[in-house]
C-alpha cells in the first residue's frame, strides 16, 4: 500500500498521482440502542451493525469518486424511537446498509439485525444487537452488534446504553431506579487503501 485515505463524514475520494489500484472498505452507520421504558425493570434492546463491503478497483482510467458515509443514529428516549442506522457507499461501486435499531424494553426487548454489504468482492453482515436479559435475578439491557471495525456499545443494569463507534450498534438502557436511554449508533466509515 502506498497511501490511504479514510472517511468519517461524505466527501469525495480524489485520486493520487501514480496510483491504478484501490482497496474500499465501506461500512454502514449502526442503529441506536433501546430505552429502557419507563417501567421497573425493563430492559432496551442493542441496535444492530452496519454492514461492509471490501472491493478491490482498477481506477486506472478514474479521477475521483463519490463517497457517502452515514452519519450517528440517535439513541431512543421515552419521546423518541432510536435511529436505524444509514447507507454507505462509494460511487456506484459498492455499498452497505445500517443496522436496525434496538427494540423498545417493554420486558425483555429482542434482538435488531445488522445491515449488509453489497456489490463488493466480500459482502459483510454487520452484527445482530443483542435483545435483553436476565442473569441471577439482574435484568440487563443489550449490547449493540459489532460491526468489521468495532464492538458494539454495552448494555448494563440500571443505566443508560453506551454508544457505538464505526459503525457498531447503540447499547439499550435498562431501567431499575429510574428510566434509562438508549446510546447512539456507531457512524459509518469508508476506507480507501491506494496502491501503484
Amino acid at each position: 500500500m502506498v497511501s490511504q485515505q479514510v472517511f468519517t463524514s461524505s466527501g469525495t475520494w480524489t485520486k493520487p498521482s501514480g496510483i491504478n489500484l484501490i482497496k474500499v472498505y465501506v461500512t454502514a452507520g449502526g442503529g441506536g440502542g433501546g430505552w429502557s421504558g419507563g417501567t421497573n425493570y425493563h430492559s432496551g434492546g442493542g441496535g444492530g451493525a452496519g454492514g461492509t463491503a471490501i472491493e478491490i478497483i482498477d481506477v486506472s482510467s478514474v479521477s475521483s469518486v463519490s463517497v457517502t458515509v452515514s452519519g450517528t443514529a440517535t439513541g431512543g428516549t421515552q419521546a423518541n424511537f432510536p435511529g436505524t442506522g444509514g447507507t454507505s457507499s462509494f460511487g456506484s461501486y459498492c455499498s452497505a446498509t445500517g443496522g436496525n435499531r434496538g427494540n423498545y424494553g417493554s420486558g425483555l426487548s429482542g434482538e435488531a439485525t445488522g445491515g449488509v454489504g453489497s456489490n463488493g468482492d466480500i459482502n459483510l453482515k454487520g452484527g445482530d444487537g443483542q435483545g435483553g436479559s436476565e442473569v441471577n435475578g439482574y435484568n440487563t439491557a443489550g449490547t449493540g452488534g459489532d460491526s468489521f471495525w468495532s464492538g458494539g456499545g454495552c448494555g448494563d443494569w440500571n443505566a443508560n446504553g453506551l454508544p457505538g463507534t464505526n459503525g457498531s450498534g447503540g447499547g439499550g438502557g435498562q431501567y431499575a431506579t429510574a428510566a434509562k436511554e438508549g446510546g447512539q449508533g456507531g457512524a459509518g466509515i469508508v476506507v480507501v487503501e491506494e496502491y501503484k
